[in-house]
Formats: C-alpha cells, structure tokens, sequence
C-alpha cells in the first residue's frame, strides 16, 4: 500500500533567545527589575546613559523599559538634565512588604542552620529599648543534654549578654551615653564589665570584628556569641546569637562562631529588607 504523504510542516516560528517563545517577556521583566535596582542604588537618580552602561543594554532598549515603567509610576524622571529616580509605586509595592514582614517566620530557618552548623542553641533577641534590655524572642534548642534554656521573653542586661553588647556598639557615643545613664552596670559575676571605660573599650572591638562575645558575664559558665539584626533604615534593632557551655565554646571557637554568626546576621538582615551596617 503506498504510504500517505505526511502533511507539509507549517513553518516554526523563531523561538526566542534562550529556546522558549516565552521567554522575551521574561527577559524584559528581568532587565525592568535589574534597572529598578540600579535605580534604587542611585539616591540623586541617574542619567540614561550611565544606566545602560552599568546594565550593558542598548540607550534604546533602556529608555524603551523605563518609558513602561515610568507609565506604571515605578520610575520618574526629572531635573533639567532628566535623571532617572524611583517612583511613588515601587516605594508603595516596598511598603507592603514591610508591613506583612515578620522577623521570627524570616529568621527561623538561620536559627535552625546556624545552631547544626555551630552545634550550639541559637537565639533571636529584640532590643527593648524602653526598659532598656535584650529580650529573647526565638530559639533552636542544640541537642546535647547540657544547653542553654533561656525562656522565650526573657530578658537579658545588654552590658553582660553578647547579643546587648553588639546593640551598644551599633550606637553613636552620645546615644551610648544616655543608655548607660539609665541602666548603669550591674554587678552579675565575677566577670560583669562594671566601669564604663572597660566597656567602650570592649565595645570599640566589637565594632571592628562584627560581632560580641559573653564570658559568664551573667551566667558563670556560659558563653555566647551575637551578631546586630539591622533595618531598612540602618539600625540596629535585633540580633542572633549562640550559645553554650565554656566547655564546648573554648577560645580556639570563638573566631570561627564569630563568622559563622556575622554570616547568618547578614542574611536575616536581607531577609527582612534590611540596611547592613557599614564597617566604621
């Protein structure tokens, strides 16, 4: 039996740079975001040219994605030389995401990888900043018998527990006065920084490594290393911690915690939409 002739193919249409007819819309929601962030990086607002350079797309196809954006109020351009700025949607879109954010659903799975990598419980701490204390809100127990069983809510001095020594040395010296004024030095253990010179000297290491550590400065015994949380606008206002028995967290741990908790600090911070703080 002669075989049927097979129907002539239609022609396919090009498909697009990367194999999916799809993707030039995806593509160009790409490069309208990755300009918004440029954008965003330029408080003064920037200059067309400037943009595309630092993108590496055509003056064309730039100015034909912020022409869209512009239409939907997420870019603006103004000035006699016609930068380019931020508009009144993408700082609406912004404010939604603050307010539905919420730090302890953000930061519970760096609490959770940063107690198995360190083997150490991990803490999350708000800084009350009426009464003038760290309390701890969120905690990954470790799994070894003898662990630190800090209660949710409660709360520490911030001269002696690591993660309210970090919250001091994100202060400016005459903020760090007022608070000291308030709380004054407590006497806890024999190893509680009671004079105010010990402390600012203590606080100005802290500011160059990037993060506090607690020597049974309010439980002999216990040490513990903490990392500042910081917010959209810089401040510091939370932090993580971990925390242990002398016995686990000898001296030789204390560089490689100190990373460790700076590392995981960083992501909760970007997490939550936040500023990092910039090294002094």
């Amino acid at each position: 039996m002669a075989k049927a002739d097979s129907p002539p193919r239609t022609p396919t249409r090009k498909r697009a740079e990367n194999g999916s007819a799809s993707t030039g819309q995806v593509q160009s929601l790409t490069r309208g975001l990755v300009l918004l962030e440029r954008i965003a990086e330029a408080p003064a607002g920037i200059m067309l040219t400037d943009l595309s350079m630092q993108v590496g797309l055509p003056n064309s196809t730039t100015h034909r994605l912020l022409s869209t954006m512009q239409q939907m109020g997420f870019v603006q351009q103004t000035g006699d030389l016609g930068l380019w700025s931020i508009g009144v949607r993408a700082f609406t879109v912004g404010s939604g995401f603050l307010g539905s954010r919420d730090l302890s659903t953000l930061a519970m799975p760096v609490l959770r990888r940063t107690m198995e990598a360190a083997g150490e419980t991990s803490n999350l701490v708000v800084f009350d900043t009426d009464a003038w204390q760290s309390v701890v809100v969120g905690q990954v127990q470790c799994r070894e018998l003898m662990r630190m069983l800090a209660p949710i809510g409660g709360r520490l001095p911030l001269h002696a527990s690591a993660a309210g020594k970090a919250f001091l040395a994100a202060q400016d010296a005459e903020h760090l006065n007022r608070i000291l004024q308030k709380t004054g030095l407590p006497h806890y253990t024999e190893h509680t920084i009671t004079t105010p010179t010990q402390l600012k000297e203590q606080l100005l290491r802290i500011q160059q490594q990037g993060f506090a550590f607690d020597d049974g400065e309010h439980a002999l015994g216990l040490r513990c290393v903490a990392s500042c949380i910081y917010d959209e606008s810089g401040q510091a206002f939370a932090a993580i911690s971990v925390s242990g028995p002398k016995s686990r967290i000898p001296d030789e741990r204390i560089t490689h915690l100190g990373s460790l908790i700076m590392q995981a600090a960083s992501e909760i911070t970007h997490r939550y939409g936040g500023k990092p703080r910039k090294s002094s």
